[in-house]
Formats: structure tokens, C-alpha cells, sequence
């Protein structure tokens, strides 16, 4: 074989090796940025110690525009009657519900809609025997705020324990049967929570 011969050889070898390469591809591989932390994750409490400090509780927070349950605690004085324990319940709750999250809490994204100084009282004489009023009406509420309190109250002994509860305001107007549904707890600023008339409850 000749030189020319043994060139052509040579360049139709390294045309041959040289398409074993990896082509590049045409397909999106954009995974996003690397998760900075885990966002509405946190650390497990220690339930001996919130015991020594009250009665262990769960409010609802908002993370990721959904509710999400944390721990807390509320006092209540041992002895207390039942009628009164659950308002006192209640108005823990609410407290709870309108402090700032902690440094954690809003590392991880928890935020509260629940604002103000809000107080809650007892039934009146016409009201179902649980029924909690709030010194805010429930209809001047946010959806958000509404929701975190109807899940938090519905969720603990302030209520019947059926995922509901009964709530009224300040005024005379009759209160009604607020209930806690998976809409509400997974997309409460589009989903009010359902409520009905306390006599067709």
C-alpha cells in the first residue's frame, strides 16, 4: 500500500474514533438550585419539658400557604370547671396563635395572620353551651386567620372534638358551626372554612 493509501487509512480510522464521543443533548436538564434548608421541618420537641410548663397544645401556622400544626402549651389552674377550662383553653390558644413565631419557626418559613390583642369569652344565655366568642367578628377575620383559628380551636378540648367548632363576635348576632376541612388546612387563603347555622349543626 502506498503512502496516499495508508493517509486515507489513517483520517477514515480517526473520523470513525472521534464519533464515539458523547454528543451533546437538546433535552432541558435544569434541576434547579440546591435546597438551601427544609422549609416547614422542624426539630422534634421535648413533650417531658413542655409538660412541666403547661398543658400540652397544637395551634396551626401558615408555611408554604398551607396550615401546618407546631407545638405549644397553655396554663390552666388545676381544679378549674369544665365551662370555664375550655375558655381559658381557647384564649391560650389564641394567644399562641397571635405571637410571633420563633427564630426556627421563621427560619423554616412559619408566619401567623392572626393579629391583635383578641380576647374570647363563653356562651351568652341563647347560645349553645360551647360556643366561644371572639372580641373580632369571625366574618372581619382573613381567610387565613379564620382558618388558623377554626383548625386550632377544632383540634383541642376548646371545642367538641368533632372538627368543628361553634364561634361567634362581639354583637348579638348568632354564632355558627365552623369546621376544619382538608381544603382548608391544605389551601386556606382560597377556602374559607364551611360554616352552618348552629340549629341546622
Amino acid at each position: 500500500m502506498n503512502v496516499r493509501g495508508l493517509l486515507a487509512l489513517s483520517l477514515t480510522g480517526a473520523a470513525l474514533l472521534a464519533g464515539c464521543g458523547i454528543r451533546s443533548t437538546e433535552v432541558p436538564t435544569n434541576f434547579g438550585p440546591a435546597p438551601s434548608r427544609v422549609h416547614c421541618s422542624l426539630s422534634e420537641p421535648d413533650v417531658s419539658t413542655q409538660a412541666a410548663r403547661g398543658l400540652p397544645v397544637q395551634v396551626f401556622l401558615l408555611c408554604g400557604s398551607q396550615l401546618v400544626a407546631v407545638d405549644r402549651t397553655v396554663r390552666v389552674p388545676d381544679g378549674t370547671a369544665d365551662s370555664a377550662r375550655r375558655v381559658l383553653v381557647a384564649q391560650g390558644l389564641l394567644d399562641e396563635l397571635e405571637a410571633t413565631p420563633s427564630t426556627a419557626e421563621k427560619e423554616a418559613g412559619y408566619t401567623t395572620d392572626v393579629r391583635g390583642a383578641m380576647g374570647v369569652t363563653g356562651p351568652r344565655r341563647n347560645d349553645p353551651d360551647e360556643t366561644l366568642r371572639l372580641s373580632t367578628p369571625p366574618d372581619d377575620l382573613t381567610s387565613y386567620a379564620l382558618a388558623q383559628i377554626v383548625c386550632t380551636f377544632s383540634d383541642s378540648t376548646a371545642a367538641e372534638g368533632d372538627g368543628s367548632v361553634i364561634l361567634g363576635g362581639p354583637s348579638n348576632d348568632p354564632p355558627r358551626r365552623y369546621e376544619c376541612t382538608d381544603e382548608v388546612r391544605t389551601r386556606p387563603g382560597s377556602n374559607e372554612p364551611p360554616s352552618t347555622d348552629v340549629s341546622d349543626g
